[in-house]
């Protein structure tokens, strides 16, 4: 599979752009190439195809410049494949509530798009995410364990779990490229244990040691692992020197569960968060997907060899 035909899924399988929609592909300065891609198979639906060009962003979850957030506010659709990610944006958000259908890709590469995460079928994910749904119920507690040391529990009442299966049909639908996940805010506050990452974390790539993060009331309180962890609890630092609550940034924002079977643990945060088998958290900002912390950061880290329990419930992944 080429790039063109992997920026063809995600046109007319993932978004389903429609003859005369407003068609949106927002790139920076080093997804180009793939945001060229994609723009010419928008082009062809024919749909009334744009192509934006910013600076890259200096972080995931940094905001757009103004006048862009405000295009995305005025179209049909949005893609967006960026170096770093606008999906925890409220950009991003305010375009939802607009109307606006938006996939976010994220450091997206050639081989994610032709051999990777895009060649997935994406209906087989949703329908994994189905039966998932229907296993986990209405249940109340997430316990993760894993044999290197992760034992964190955290409440989930009242929480949305969100289906990110890569068919975003519907009107304001939002989601990442490549698509598989399930994932939902956990309640502030609430999270408590040991967060003892393996696999991979987003703003470092490919551990070649486990960060340890020791979770209370809801927040990272003490991260250690090496020069990796050195450079992960830098990046929080630096974003919470933006905050009015700099403690924001070490929020426990998101739990995800890994759901796509063509995705590859790369060092790559798009694609390492929807490796199947594996689970995911994140630390910073939840409130662009049903959470309260806003933070202008968020960072996944990958758990390998997890046993996840709800309600004291083991889940098969």
């Amino acid at each position: 599979m080429s790039i063109l035909a992997g920026a063809r899924t995600a046109v007319n399988t993932c978004l389903q752009v429609k003859k005369g929609e407003k068609v949106l592909i927002l790139t920076d300065t080093i997804k180009e190439d793939i945001g060229e891609a994609v723009f010419w198979a928008a082009k062809e639906v024919p749909s009334e195809a744009m192509l934006l060009r910013m600076l890259p962003r200096s972080r995931h979850g940094e905001e757009v410049p103004k006048p862009i957030a405000e295009i995305m506010k005025n179209v049909d659709v949005v893609l967006a494949p960026t170096q770093y990610s606008i999906s925890h944006t409220q950009a991003r958000k305010e375009a939802n509530l607009a109307g606006a259908r938006i996939a976010t890709m994220p450091m997206i590469t050639e081989d994610m798009m032709s051999k990777g995460g895009m060649t997935a079928d994406f209906k087989g994910v949703a329908r994994h995410a189905d039966r998932l749904l229907k296993k986990i119920g209405k249940a109340n507690e997430v316990h993760v364990k894993t044999p290197e040391g992760t034992n964190i529990k955290f409440s989930i009442t009242g929480r949305k779990w969100l289906a990110d299966t890569g068919m975003l049909h519907a009107k304001g639908a939002f989601g990442n490229l490549p698509a598989g996940e399930l994932f939902l805010p956990p309640v502030e506050g609430t999270a408590e244990g040991m967060l003892v990452v393996t696999g991979a974390l987003a703003g470092v790539g490919l551990l070649k040691q486990p960060i340890r993060m020791t979770v209370k009331k809801g927040f990272v309180v003490d991260i250690n692992g090496g020069p990796h962890a050195n450079k992960f609890k830098g990046i929080l630092l630096q974003a919470g020197r933006d905050l009015d609550e700099p403690g924001n940034a070490f929020n426990i924002a998101e739990f995800g569960i890994g759901l796509n079977p063509k995705a590859k643990l790369i060092g790559n945060p798009l694609e390492d968060e929807k490796v199947l088998g594996t689970v995911h958290m994140a630390v910073g900002d939840n409130s662009t997907f049903g959470g309260k912390v806003r933070a202008g950061v968020h960072l996944d880290g990958i758990i390998l060899n997890p046993t996840v329990l709800m309600d004291g419930e083991k889940l098969e992944l």
